[in-house]
């Protein structure tokens, strides 16, 4: 029973970071288990947004020897960063296991990445151009708090809390997902995949790793994988429909854009809010009504419906 928020701003920057952990935190008896957040910001500089991962939350807990672990596995990142010809602008450690990294890079980002990603222990979950994501076990009040996202400006942003059911409470296991080689599309789902192994392994064959076994990372590759090859978000969307079997309803955003997706059976809700300046989605009005307290407008959309925004 997840819960899944968008929200888009035409035309203009916003405070995203506080809006989206306002409708999360809407949303929290739908999944306590973790949160998690794609936000997206300034793109003019050009420059790569990387955040990763170093260890899981709960390592934490398995005392001192983690610190040094933790230290050999960053060290790691950074020399392969330079033997990429990387340049890190900026580099912070937001907790002891999440990091935020600003570089320039004119080389092979996803082989890079790749490389990257061999490290024990260490998993990329964005790079970008104007994609952050961030997630980790909690609220999102506690998230938000923990990495510093009420302030966060930028044009739009979706975001998921889980109720852990198919895999583990963990940081790996968390939407929203990301996938290389289109390095700034991020999906958050709700629903079940009954064809996942089968897509997983053809997805596969192309090419493309997977970090989890959990089926919502299917969609962030399946959609990355179109968007690389010259295929629109809304014709991915629609093709997605056809070939994907289950349950689902999902919102993937790109550097520009922001896509919504139900299947057949549109047995997930979502409720979607429209104006001049902003859309909002969600899987229930409260969270919509937690940025937008007004009197509003609402509707639910059909199945097989597909609609994009562009910021």
């Amino acid at each position: 029973m997840c819960g899944i928020a968008g929200l888009i701003h035409r035309g203009k920057s916003s405070n995203v970071g506080g809006e989206m952990t306002s409708m999360l935190q809407a949303l929290k008896h739908r999944g306590p288990d973790s949160t998690g957040y794609a936000v997206y910001g300034d793109t003019s500089s050009g420059d790569y947004i990387m955040r990763l991962k170093a260890a899981e939350a709960e390592d934490m807990n398995k005392g001192r020897g983690i610190t040094s672990i933790l230290e050999n596995r960053i060290a790691e990142v950074d020399l392969i960063l330079a033997e990429h010809g990387a340049v890190v602008k900026s580099k912070e450690a937001i907790t002891p296991y999440a990091l935020r990294y600003v570089l320039s890079h004119n080389g092979d980002t996803g082989m890079m990445a790749e490389h990257i990603e061999e490290t024990e222990g260490v998993e990329i979950l964005s790079m970008g151009n104007g994609l952050e994501l961030i997630k980790d076990l909690g609220d999102a009040s506690v998230v938000s708090d923990l990495y510093g996202l009420n302030d966060f400006k930028g044009t739009h942003g979706i975001g998921h809390t889980r109720m852990a059911t198919e895999s583990d409470v963990d940081i790996k296991s968390a939407h929203p997902y990301w996938a290389f080689p289109y390095n700034d599309v991020s999906v958050v789902h709700n629903g079940q995949i009954t064809n996942y192994w089968i897509m997983r392994r053809m997805m596969e064959r192309k090419g493309h790793r997977f970090m989890s076994n959990c089926d919502s990372e299917l969609l962030a590759v399946y959609v990355a994988h179109d968007l690389s090859n010259g295929v629109s978000l809304e014709d991915s969307l629609r093709k997605s429909i056809e070939e994907i079997d289950g349950v689902f309803t999902y919102l993937v955003a790109t550097k520009n854009q922001l896509g919504m997706a139900k299947d057949t059976m549109a047995a997930k809700p979502l409720v979607l809010y429209e104006s001049d300046e902003m859309i909002a989605m969600a899987s229930e009005e409260v969270a919509i009504r937690a940025i937008l307290p007004q009197e509003i407008d609402t509707y639910d959309p059909y199945d097989e419906e597909v609609r994009v925004w562009q910021a």
